[in-house]
């Protein structure tokens, strides 16, 4: 199945430090997707590795974040 993870970030550069992270460790910058206009990124991945992205996404400090399963 597939995650996809959606967090909302305080600032723009906030989003493209994680969005590196992201990218440093493995994703594919074609499953990142950037809101820039409400300053979010969605994710999409295989469940199992929702907990490490989770992680990487958690230690830029979201303002929110979800996860959707399909």
């Amino acid at each position: 199945m597939t995650t996809t993870i959606t967090g909302a970030f305080s600032s723009i550069d906030t989003i493209r430090n994680t969005m590196q992270d992201l990218i440093a460790c493995g994703i594919d910058r074609e499953k990142i997707y950037a809101d820039h206009e409400h300053s979010e990124i969605k994710v999409m991945i295989p469940d199992a590795i929702e907990r490490e992205v989770t992680e990487i996404m958690q230690r830029h400090q979201p303002i929110e974040m979800a996860s959707y399963h399909r």
